[in-house]
């Protein structure tokens, strides 16, 4: 008498995979390891960076080099449009230093401190930024060196995400000193200012002063959303949208 003998343990179905599932595995183990995070840099921010770097450097050696650098002092040619604007803002002008108001000296320390954030995020983009041929994605597509104003480029990489991080920072540091510079003279009354006329005011103190509210406040934005699009899953996502549709 012949008899059979059975395995133990029946084989589930769910440990024999197919041939097509486990290339379909092996193609996405292969996607998730050959997707990479790269960071684009704005087209508003790095012409603004561009720009306002050497006049925050500017602004900020003729505050250090009172009060030579101020009307009547041996150095004043260097900065003599600040002979006006003295008289507009009275903390760079004369009533401020005579006072010995601290303010003007310590917001300028944290311009250069912003400025140095700044030219790292521009060394790193310009020194380390590639950029992709058009046929990227294809067979063929190589990765070249860019010029400083390619449209194109971007950084990837640690050193490139440490880059992304500095410039947010530096960016939120700067919204937040100016809406201080700003509330500082509301708390006092407006002192430094409320001598002038409305449009003097309007042109040439809310404008300029402004413009370091406004684009800051972008590129805080711009900077903040990659640095969320780099570390929240799809899947996170997707999860927290239907918590906020179960409420």
């Amino acid at each position: 008498m012949v008899s059979t003998r059975q395995h133990p343990t029946d084989f589930s179905s769910k440990s024999i995979s197919s041939p097509t599932q486990a290339a379909g595995k092996k193609h996405d183990i292969t996607t998730a390891n050959t997707r990479q995070w790269r960071h684009t840099p704005s087209k508003i921010v790095t012409p603004w960076l561009c720009l306002s770097i050497p006049f925050v450097l500017w602004d900020a050696s003729y505050v250090l080099c009172r009060p030579h650098s101020m009307p009547g002092g041996k150095l004043h040619y260097l900065w003599t449009p600040y002979g006006l604007y003295g008289k507009i803002d009275y903390i760079y002008g004369w009533p401020a230093w005579s006072n010995g108001n601290g303010f003007t000296s310590a917001q300028v320390i944290m311009n250069l401190v912003e400025s140095s954030c700044y030219l790292f995020y521009l060394h790193v983009l310009f020194q380390y930024g590639t950029t992709l041929d058009q046929n990227e994605g294809r067979k063929g597509g190589t990765t070249r060196k860019s010029g400083p104003l390619d449209p194109k480029k971007y950084i990837v990489g640690r050193l490139g995400a440490i880059a992304v991080l500095v410039v947010f920072s530096a960016s939120v540091m700067t919204v937040s000193k100016t809406v201080l510079y700003a509330l500082n003279e509301a708390c006092s009354g407006f002192d430094n200012v409320r001598h002038n006329g409305f449009w003097t005011l309007i042109l040439l103190y809310i404008i300029p002063n402004g413009l370091w509210i406004v684009v800051p406040g972008y590129a805080s934005y711009y900077f903040g959303k990659e640095i969320i699009n780099a570390i929240e899953s799809p899947s996170a996502l997707s999860d927290v949208s239907g918590d906020l549709k179960l409420k």
